[in-house]
C-alpha cells in the first residue's frame, strides 16, 4: 500500500490462494503433454454405487471391475489377458480424457498374475502410458508347490518392473496392503507420484489376525520343547493385544498421520482424485524407462 513491493495484498489464506491462482493463469503458460487427451465422459455408473460395491468389512470379496467401471471415462475399461493370471486385472482406460493403464487385484498374486503384471507394465512404459494401481492385495501365493513353481522370481519380475517403470504412476489402496503384495503393486517405497488411500483400507506387514496366529504357534512351540502346553486362555491372551496393535497401526489414519500417503479419500471422489493427480504429473517430462534384467 505504502512501498509497492508486494503486487497483490491477501486478506487471509485462502484469498491468498485465489490470487495465487489467478496469477499462474495469467502467465500465458502452455501445457506440453506426451499423451493424446480426447473429450471427457462420465462413467455409464454413478461413483457413489462404490460405496455398496466394496462395504465396510476388509474380509468382504468384490470384483475390481466394478470399481474400474465407476472412475473411467464411458465406463470402458479395454482389458489386457483377461483370461489369463485373472487374480490381477490390467487394462487400458480413460478418465478426464487422459489415457490410463490400470493394474487391480482379484485376490492373491500367483506366477501366473505376476508375469502379466509385469508385462502390462512393460507396455504402459513403451506406450509412454501412466498407471493407476487399484490395491487390494494379501500378498504372493505361498507354499511349497508355488515356491518351486518359481513364484519368488515371478513375484521379482513385477516388482522389478514396477520399479524401474519412469511413467506417472498413482496408486490408490482400495482394500488391503499387505507384505510384498505392496511392493508388487506400487507402494509407497516405489515412488508413485500419488498414493491415496479408502477409508475402509488396512496396511501392515500382514493381518493382525496372521501375525497374532504365527506368533500363538512359536509360543506353542516354545512350550512343547519345555514338555508343556499353551491354553487356550494364553493363547486368546497371547493374540488380544497383536491383534489390536496391528488394526490401530494399519488403520488409514495411523498411516495418513504419519504422511505415509497423500491423503484419504471419499471412494466416490476417486476418479476426480485421480484427474488430478494425473494433470499435476502429466506437467513433467517423463523420463525412458530402462529396465535392469529379468529373472528368467
Amino acid at each position: 500500500r505504502k512501498s509497492g513491493v508486494t503486487d497483490h495484498y491477501a486478506l487471509d489464506d485462502n484469498h491468498a490462494l485465489h490470487l495465487a491462482r489467478k496469477v499462474v493463469r495469467s502467465l500465458n503458460l502452455q501445457k506440453k503433454v506426451d499423451v493424446t487427451i480426447e473429450p471427457s465422459e462420465e462413467p455409464l455408473f454413478p461413483p457413489d454405487e462404490i460405496y455398496g460395491i466394496v462395504g465396510d468389512q476388509l474380509k468382504r470379496n468384490f470384483d475390481v471391475k466394478e470399481v474400474i467401471a465407476r472412475i473411467v471415462d464411458g465406463s470402458r475399461f479395454d482389458e489386457f489377458k483377461a483370461l489369463y493370471g485373472d487374480t490381477l486385472v490390467t487394462g487400458f482406460a480413460r478418465i478426464f480424457g487422459y489415457p490410463v493403464g490400470i493394474i487391480g487385484n482379484n485376490g492373491v498374486l500367483f506366477s501366473e498374475s505376476a508375469k502379466k503384471g509385469t508385462h502390462f507394465i512393460q507396455l504402459c512404459c513403451q506406450r509412454n502410458i501412466p498407471i493407476v494401481f487399484l490395491q487390494n492385495i494379501t500378498g504372493f501365493m505361498v507354499g511349497r508347490e508355488y515356491e518351486a513353481g518359481g513364484i519368488a522370481k515371478d513375484g521379482a519380475k513385477m516388482v522389478t518392473a514396477v520399479a524401474c517403470a519412469n511413467v506417472p504412476k498413482i496408486t490408490v489402496i482400495i482394500g488391503g496392503s499387505y507384505g510384498a503384495g505392496n511392493y508388487g503393486m506400487c507402494g509407497r517405497a516405489y515412488s508413485p507420484r500419488f498414493l491415496y488411500m479408502w477409508p475402509n483400507a488396512r496396511i501392515s506387514v500382514m493381518g493382525g489376525e496372521q501375525a497374532a496366529t504365527v506368533l500363538a504357534t512359536i509360543a506353542k512351540d516354545r512350550k512343547a520343547r519345555e514338555g508343556k502346553q499353551l491354553s487356550e486362555a494364553d493363547e486368546a491372551a497371547l493374540k488380544e493385544p497383536i491383534i489390536r496393535r496391528f488394526e490401530e497401526e494399519g488403520n488409514p489414519y495411523y498411516s495418513s498421520a504419519r504422511l505415509w500417503d497423500d491423503g484419504i479419500i471419499d471412494p466416490a471422489d476417486t476418479r476426480l482424485v485421480l484427474g488430478l493427480s494425473l494433470s499435476a504429473a502429466l506437467n513433467a517430462p517423463t523420463k525412458k524407462t530402462e529396465f535392469g534384467v529379468f529373472r528368467m
